[in-house]
């Protein structure tokens, strides 16, 4: 049986090979053909697609041809709706000439800040003027403030072709003189107050304290009349600022004065020591000659000391914004250079058109390279931060001699070196340790921090911000109060982020009436909302963690330029500056683009709304994405309403792709072509009424719509 299996099972395995051999044969023939098939199939699929892009090219080359065609009769009627800006620039140049005439005509009393005769015998006759009450003081201090404000604002107004170069220095030479001779007036008043420090004598403590206040200052001055330890530390009680005076103090001949200016005189000085170029800077030179600190050495009040002029007073505008400001005026007078341009010049050139403070921030660095970052980590950055709630003088004074009554006389001797500053630390103590000096602050509810402050003490001899000096800093949010100790007497601000608020998470201008619209800007923090109306423009709410806040500065018309200034000093910045790339993480855009868009969407603002997108990042630098809708209601805009468009500032187009879809892409939407402007690329969808609403629009109002996306710059900060 064995050879018999042995057999079988040899004859078996004939059987399967022979299969085997099949098997691979007809697979090989099955491969072969599925290879065949599919390399068939792929050159159907590859001819259908290049059919398809060859269709598509065709198509596409027929739109580009069929723009082409029409370029010049589109530009042609842009540039013609581009007149506005001319005559918004015109209307403006002409309120200035009639602003000026009515100056020269009034006659109130006080004196034409631009007239040199006036202004230099305004200053001299108060100067003159001994008396030193300090109600009568805060009050001219009022109308100084106002005369400083108003030639701030001439500088950042004017176009450089309205205002000369002599006019500019004596703008803010004369800018130096006021405030330098407002803070020798505060002095001069607080020295008389300290002659009489018994009229306002504690009943409890012996000692004096006064609380005087006014919208622009406020004076907190107490004297250690006394002399006693245990009555060192004071709460001014309308304020609620405070200090622990110090043992060695607390026996001596000492005032404490916390002067709190809502303006900011001081950080502007910190500009001359950056190397800023000229092509940064607004007009000519800025003023470079120092200024000392007022407070730490007030007996040298008397000397002419010089400040920068570029920011105002109550304004707080640093230089960037002057530079932003002047684009607004600079720019529109470019606009139609630069579309009678475009098809001959360089993109280069053009960028050179646009305002400065969009041009490529490479441009910026190539000119700045010695304006780095700053290598002291003590140094304030104040392109990074920004003071905000004004500034605290918090000074230590010798109590100069008191007023005697003698029978019916009040005498009192005088001494010629004026208003002396307590010395502390005191010489003989340099080198030894000393006691930190505790002071507590109330914040001002007219301001917002979004933040906890950084606190900072002036240092008159680098003309900077430092945060050494300062320690055990308690930030209380509720109470809005801060303490901390200082190991000398210094001038203080309280600075917050200047980018806190950017980049925005979401933006939308809509109209909401004849020559009205809203702009909507929501941040991090705070969603902001400014309506616009004819040439002007208002805060019409900050709502903060669902709460309206800076209920004092909404509802009140203003300029653009005024109302980013208000904003500011209420610590609310939505208006990037020209080094804030530096700092915030940004969508950067060609300018191009970016300023041909604000220029266009302002045009058709009073008939369309436009929106933020989030395939605006996936763009690329040399187009933006936005959403538009044709709305000519007073209503909000419902999310099925929103179509996307894209524009390079040569090209628009309406995409396909919606806000929801998966992946961005630049397909236009089906039955679309290009146009060259924005403008008729929202005509082919428009009503009639929609085209005559942009048609009939003010001028004013366009320009004002452009201010506001120029200054917020939503292409690119959101």
């Amino acid at each position: 049986m064995g050879p018999k299996k042995k057999k079988k099972s040899s004859g078996k395995k004939k059987v399967s090979k022979a299969e085997q051999l099949r098997l691979q044969k007809e697979e090989e023939e099955r491969r072969l053909k599925e290879e065949e098939e599919a390399q068939l199939q792929a050159q159907q699929e590859e001819a259908a697609r290049l059919e398809k892009e060859r269709i598509e090219q065709e198509q596409m080359e027929n739109l580009e041809a069929k723009d082409q065609e029409r370029r010049e009769s589109e530009l042609a009627e842009l540039h013609s709706l581009e007149q506005k800006f001319l005559s918004a620039q015109q209307w403006k140049t002409d309120y200035r000439a009639n602003a000026k005439w009515e100056r020269y005509l009034s006659c109130d009393g006080s004196p034409d800040p631009t007239v040199l005769q006036e202004i230099n015998t305004f200053m001299s006759l108060w100067r003159e003027d001994r008396n030193e009450d300090i109600q009568l003081v805060m009050e001219k201090g009022e109308q100084v403030l106002s005369l400083i404000e108003k030639l701030q604002f001439l500088l950042l107004d004017t176009p450089p072709n309205e205002i000369t170069e002599k006019e500019t220095v004596q703008y803010q030479e004369s800018i130096l003189e006021l405030q330098n001779l407002l803070h020798q007036k505060y002095n001069g008043a607080t020295e008389h107050l300290l002659k009489t420090a018994n009229m306002y004598e504690d009943s409890e403590t012996g000692n004096m304290q006064a609380v005087i206040k006014d919208k622009n200052v406020t004076f907190c001055i107490w004297a250690n009349l006394k002399k006693k330890v245990r009555f060192k530390n004071h709460v001014f009680c309308d304020v609620e600022h405070g200090f622990d005076l110090l043992k060695s103090l607390a026996v001596s001949n000492v005032a404490v004065r916390i002067l709190h200016t809502q303006y900011d005189h001081v950080s502007p000085l910190w500009l001359q020591c950056q190397s800023v170029p000229k092509l940064e800077v607004l007009d000519s030179e800025e003023l470079t000659q120092r200024s000392k600190d007022n407070v730490e050495e007030p007996e040298e009040e008397k000397k002419t000391d010089r400040e920068e002029p570029s920011m105002p007073a109550e304004e707080e505008i640093c230089s960037d914004e002057r530079k932003s400001a002047s684009s607004f005026k600079e720019n529109s007078s470019s606009i139609a250079g630069i579309n009678e341009a475009e098809e001959k010049t360089e993109k280069k050139s053009e960028i050179l058109d646009v305002p400065s403070q969009v041009q490529d921030p490479l441009m910026q660095e190539k000119t700045n390279e010695k304006e780095e970052a700053i290598t002291d980590d003590n140094v304030v950055d104040l392109q990074q931060f920004v003071p905000v709630g004004g500034v605290y003088h918090i000074d230590a004074l010798q109590l100069p001699p008191q007023v005697k009554q003698i029978k019916d006389w009040n005498m009192v001797e005088l001494l010629d070196v004026g208003l002396e500053a307590y010395p502390y630390p005191p010489e003989e103590a340099e080198e030894a340790a000393h006691p930190p000096i505790h002071i507590t602050l109330r914040l001002s509810d007219h301001v917002m921090y979004f933040e906890d402050p950084v606190i900072a003490r002036w240092d008159p001899a680098g003309q900077q911000w430092r945060t050494d000096g300062i320690s055990n800093v308690r930030y209380k949010n509720q109470e809005k109060s801060i303490t901390f100790e200082t190991d000398a007497f210094y001038t203080i601000a309280l600075l917050q982020d200047a980018h806190c608020n950017m980049l925005y998470r979401a933006w939308e201008l809509r109209p909401t009436g004849v020559d009205e619209a809203l702009l909507r800007v929501t941040t991090v923090f705070a969603t902001v909302q400014i309506q616009i109306k004819g040439h002007q423009c208002m805060l019409s709410s900050v709502v903060v963690e669902e709460k309206h806040v800076l209920s004092h500065v909404t509802g009140k018309w203003a300029s653009p330029l005024d109302l980013r200034a208000v904003l500011k000093k209420a610590g609310v910045n939505i208006f990037p500056g020209e080094y804030s790339y530096k700092y915030v993480s940004v969508n950067k855009k060609a300018p191009l683009a970016e300023v041909r868009a604000y220029q266009q969407m302002a045009l058709v603002a009073s008939a369309f709304a436009f929106a933020w997108s989030k395939w605006n990042l996936e763009a690329g630098q040399e187009k933006v994405v936005f959403k538009v809708s044709e709305h000519l209601k007073a209503d909000s805009v419902e999310d099925k309403d929103w179509s996307l468009y894209m524009f390079n500032g040569q090209k628009a187009q309406k995409l396909k792709i919606t806000e929801t879809s998966e992946a961005f892409s630049e397909e236009l939407e089906e039955d679309t072509e290009f146009h060259s402007t924005l403008y008729h690329m929202l005509k082919d969808f428009a009503s009639k009424e929609a085209i005559d609403k942009v048609e009939a629009a003010s001028f004013l109002f366009i320009d004002v719509v452009y201010q506001l996306l120029l200054a917020t710059r939503v292409l690119t900060y959101s």
